[in-house]
């Protein structure tokens, strides 16, 4: 039996990979309920800084809706694989303008060569001066307002179409479906009426603090002060404050290292997982723990003596 194994007893590993559909729908429902709450409040308050909190709730909830992406693309929701692509998809991935199955070739290859050369998430950030570290504070926050400000989500998302599109397997039969997905939301929002609410609520949270989050959650998972010698210490698992559970760690995507170790795990028994896995001392003192995405994180990522830009960087400093 591996040293993997081990820290777990086999017995506990198939009961805490065990699906429980009800937890993810129920999820996917709550997720939804949550973004159609705030827009009522939103609109029924009609006050900016309502609307202000609304977006960030949103994107907090279009982050989640990622997670749970995330979870189909390790078939993780419901038993019947083909039914929960398709659901994921309509649900969860077509709004988000990805696919399960773009999103799972690539994921999947990240699984099997982790933090490696032949890791496609690695090598298509390797050299990016948004994940080279550590950095100063300065550049980090100029990195976050460019978030706000959508120049960095668009840089971030035509980023991540051009690697997809490399793995598409999509038919032509899927493809007309999705395209028709989207004529179909086009003229129901004309028939509504509500492209500005479309606007407001939906491309203003997708492109400002979605994208933030999610890049956040994308160095805090791999990047800054990592040793990635071993498998502890390659993948960071974050105990959140309350508060950043809702927008930067939704739905247990957190427990990171739990999730590479064991990723047939679904996100409901990741703590349970990560609860087990503390009692191994050796596992205990090697795991690559932070505190915090907005306290430790950042004291693992900026530093004062780091230049102002990476030496590979094309602009001279």
């Amino acid at each position: 039996m591996s040293g993997r194994n081990r820290r777990i007893d086999p017995r506990e590993l198939k009961r805490l990979s065990i699906l429980e559909p009800q937890k993810s729908l129920a999820a996917i429902a709550v997720d939804w309920a949550i973004i159609a709450t705030a827009i009522a409040v939103s609109e029924y308050t009609g006050n900016i800084l309502v609307y202000l909190m609304t977006v960030i709730v949103i994107a907090g909830r279009m982050h989640a809706f990622g997670c749970l992406v995330h979870e189909a693309a390790h078939y993780r929701i419901i038993k019947n694989r083909k039914l929960s692509d398709w659901m994921s998809d309509l649900l969860l991935a077509w709004p988000m303008l990805a696919t399960v199955d773009g999103y799972r070739q690539n994921h999947l290859a990240h699984h099997q060569h982790a933090n490696t050369d032949d890791d496609p998430d690695r090598t298509a950030k390797l050299g990016m001066a948004q994940f080279t570290f550590p950095q100063k504070i300065a550049r980090g926050v100029m990195q976050l307002l460019g978030y706000l400000v959508a120049v960095n989500s668009i840089r971030d998302m035509v980023h991540m179409a051009k690697r997809m599109s490399k793995n598409d397997r999509s038919t032509r039969s899927y493809k007309m479906l999705r395209l028709c997905f989207y004529i179909a939301a086009a003229a129901i929002f004309s028939l509504l009426g509500i492209w500005r609410e479309f606007a407001l609520y939906w491309l203003v949270p997708f492109f400002t603090f979605f994208c933030l989050f999610l890049y956040v959650r994308s160095v805090a998972e791999h990047f800054g002060n990592m040793d990635y010698s071993d498998e502890l210490t390659s993948s960071r698992t974050v105990y959140p404050h309350a508060w950043e559970r809702l927008f930067f760690a939704p739905h247990h995507i957190n427990y990171h290292l739990e999730h590479h170790l064991y990723p047939g795990v679904p996100f409901y028994n990741l703590p349970e997982l990560h609860a087990i896995l503390m009692r191994d001392k050796a596992y205990a003192d090697k795991a690559h723990i932070t505190r915090g995405y907005t306290t430790g994180l950042p004291a693992e990522c900026f530093a004062a003596s780091a230049p102002l830009l990476p030496s590979h960087h094309p602009v001279s400093y």
